[in-house]
C-alpha cells in the first residue's frame, strides 16, 4: 500500500487541512475537506465545522460484551462472530441513514421504521445465537434482548463526561486514578463497522460553505492548543520494594506497510473484522486466522529476534481530501476510512516496573487490549487515550487531538495493563483478566504485578485540526476512541532477561 509521513515546510506557506465532514453520497463516501492558509483566521471555518457537527445523529447501541463476562471456550467462537455480525449491522445501518439523510432528519418516525427497527431485529437475532451458543456450552445467561434496541443521538451528546477543557479527568489513562476491571465494558476492536464508501474527496467544490452536509468527523471542538493545558502527570512514587527498572524492545515503525482490517483478539476468525486499518510491528504473521501457533513461527522486526511480540494500533490518517491506496478496500475507504496513513516517525516500546512491587513474568500469548474504540458511545470506563505533542507531554489529552506549536510533533502513548489474574491469558471481555493497579501503583487482591507495556508513538504531521485516527462511524474518529493492542510472543529466555531487569533496577534493551 502506498503511504505517506507529512514532513513539515515552513507554516506560513502551507496549507492545514481541518476536516469537516464525511458524508455519504450516490457513489459513496466523500471526504469535505475545508482548507485554511496559515496565514488565515480560522474561527468562522471552526463554526461552520462545530455547527455541522451539532447536526449529524449517531448511532448509539449498548455495548453487549459488557454483559458477557464468562463465556465458555466452546462458545467463543460463535460469540466472537455474532458480535462482529452485530458491529457490521451498525455499519449498515449508517449506509442506510447517510443515504436518506436529509429525508430521514426531516421525520424522526421514520428514522425509527427504516433504520432502528430493522437494526432491532437484526441484533435480536444475533443475541439469541449467542445465547443459544452458551446454552449449548453449558453456561446459562440471562436473556439479553434488551440490548437489542438503539438510538439516535446528536454528534455532540457525548456520553463520556469528557473534560471540555482538555480531557484530562477520568477513565483508565495514563495520569493516575486508573479504573480497575470490576465492571469494565467490553468495548474492543473487533467487528467495528464505519460508513462504507469511497474517499472522493478532492479540492474541487469544497469552499467551506455553512450549507455543506455534516460527516463523521472529527470536528475542531475535538483539538485543543496544547501550550492552553495545564501539566497533569502524576505517577505514583516508588516505594522500598519497587521494580525501578525497564526493558525496551526495538520494532521498528511499520516501515514495510503491514497493514489489515482484521483483529485477531477481539474478532478472531473474523476477515476485516475490525473495519479500520491497523498499523502491526513486531510479529508479521498476525491477521484474524492466526493462531498461536502461526505467531510462534511467524517472523519479527523486532531487532530481539526472541521477540515475536505482536504490537498493533489504529493508523493516523491526514484528513486533506487526499486518496490513500486504500480507497476501494475494506478497512479503508469501503469502511469510512479515508486520508492519507502516516508513518510515525518514531515507536518506543519499554516494559516498565511496579511502583510497590517486583514483577512477574507474563504467560506466553497473553492479549491486552488497552483503550476502548466504542468510548465515544459507552463512555470512558475503559478509555485509555493519551495524546500530547513533543516539548509538553507532561501535558496529557485523553478526549482531544492535540494542535502542536510548528516544531513541535503530535504523540500518541499508552499505558497498558499492569496487573494479572495469574490465570488466564484472555477473557470474554478480553479485559477481565488483566487490570490496571490503583493510583497508588498496587494491584487488586487476586492479581500480580507483570511488566507494563508503555507505548510512545510520534507523527511529523502538519500542526492543527487535519488529522484522526481511524474509528467506527458512531465514534466520529473521536480522540478518545484511541486503542492499542497486544500479544506478548517473548521467548521464555527473553522474558525471563526482562523480568530480572525491571526487578533489579537495570536499563535493558
Amino acid at each position: 500500500m502506498g503511504r505517506t509521513s507529512r514532513k513539515r515546510s515552513t507554516v506560513a506557506n502551507r496549507a492545514i487541512a481541518a476536516s469537516a465532514a464525511l458524508i455519504l453520497g450516490g457513489g459513496g463516501l466523500v471526504a469535505v475537506n475545508v482548507y485554511a492558509s496559515a496565514g488565515e483566521g480560522r474561527s468562522g471555518q471552526e463554526q461552520r465545522i462545530q455547527n455541522a457537527g451539532r447536526q449529524m445523529s449517531t448511532i448509539d447501541c449498548p455495548e453487549v460484551a459488557n454483559e458477557l463476562t464468562k463465556v465458555p471456550r466452546r462458545a467463543r467462537a460463535t460469540v466472537d462472530r455474532e458480535l462482529a455480525r452485530m458491529d457490521t449491522q451498525i455499519t449498515d445501518a449508517y449506509k442506510r441513514f447517510a443515504d436518506n439523510k436529509v429525508k430521514l432528519e426531516r421525520d424522526p418516525k421514520l428514522t425509527e421504521k427504516k433504520i432502528l427497527k430493522p437494526l432491532k431485529a437484526k441484533r435480536l437475532a444475533s443475541l439469541k445465537r449467542i445465547r443459544s451458543a452458551l446454552k449449548r456450552a453449558g453456561h446459562w445467561q440471562k436473556s439479553l434482548d434488551s440490548l437489542a434496541p438503539c438510538t439516535m443521538r446528536p454528534d455532540d451528546d457525548s456520553t463520556n463526561g469528557g473534560d471540555p477543557g482538555g480531557g484530562q479527568n477520568g477513565g483508565q489513562g495514563q495520569n493516575g486514578g486508573q479504573g480497575q476491571n470490576g465492571g469494565q465494558n467490553g468495548g474492543q476492536d473487533g467487528g467495528q463497522g464505519q460508513n462504507a464508501g469511497q474517499d472522493g474527496g478532492q479540492d474541487g467544490g469544497q469552499g467551506g460553505d455553512g450549507g455543506q452536509p455534516p460527516g463523521n468527523g472529527p470536528d475542531a471542538s475535538d483539538f485543543v492548543a496544547i501550550e492552553s493545558v495545564e501539566p497533569n502527570i502524576q505517577e505514583p512514587q516508588p516505594g522500598e520494594q519497587a521494580s525501578t527498572g525497564n526493558f525496551t524492545t526495538e520494532c521498528g515503525r511499520n516501515e514495510n506497510g503491514l497493514f489489515n482490517s482484521d483483529n485477531v483478539i477481539a474478532a478472531p476468525g473474523v476477515s476485516n473484522g475490525a473495519h479500520h486499518k491497523h498499523d502491526y510491528v513486531g510479529n508479521q504473521a498476525n491477521n484474524a486466522f492466526a493462531s498461536d501457533d502461526d505467531l510462534a513461527n511467524g517472523e519479527t522486526t523486532c531487532n530481539e529476534q526472541g521477540d515475536k511480540s505482536t504490537y498493533y494500533w489504529p493508523v493516523v490518517r491526514l484528513q486533506n481530501g487526499q486518496n490513500e491506496a486504500d480507497a476501494n478496500e475494506d478497512g479503508g475507504g469501503k469502511d469510512g476510512n479515508v486520508g492519507e496513513i502516516q508513518t510515525p516517525s518514531e515507536v518506543t516500546l519499554q516494559f516498565a516496573g511496579s511502583a510497590v512491587s517486583k514483577v512477574t513474568a507474563m504467560p506466553r500469548f497473553l492479549r491486552i487490549i488497552t483503550g476502548d474504540a466504542k468510548a465515544f458511545v459507552n463512555g470512558d470506563a475503559n478509555a485509555n487515550a493519551s495524546w500530547s505533542c513533543t516539548g509538553f507531554e507532561d501535558r496529557q489529552l485523553k478526549d482531544k487531538y492535540p494542535i502542536c506549536p510548528a516544531d513541535s510533533q503530535v504523540v500518541r502513548s499508552f499505558d497498558f495493563q499492569s496487573c494479572w489474574d495469574g490465570q488466564n491469558t484472555d477473557s470474554a471481555n478480553h479485559r477481565t483478566h488483566v487490570a490496571f493497579a490503583d493510583e497508588n501503583g498496587q494491584c487488586q487482591e487476586g492479581f500480580q504485578a507483570i511488566p507494563q507495556l508503555k507505548q510512545r508513538i510520534v507523527y511529523d504531521i502538519p500542526p492543527g485540526p487535519g488529522f484522526a485516527v481511524d474509528s467506527f462511524p458512531e465514534q466520529l474518529h473521536k480522540p478518545v476512541t484511541d486503542h492499542g493492542d497486544f500479544i506478548n510472543v517473548f521467548d521464555e529466555d527473553v522474558m525471563n532477561k526482562m523480568v530480572d531487569c525491571i526487578n533489579t533496577g537495570k536499563e535493558c534493551n
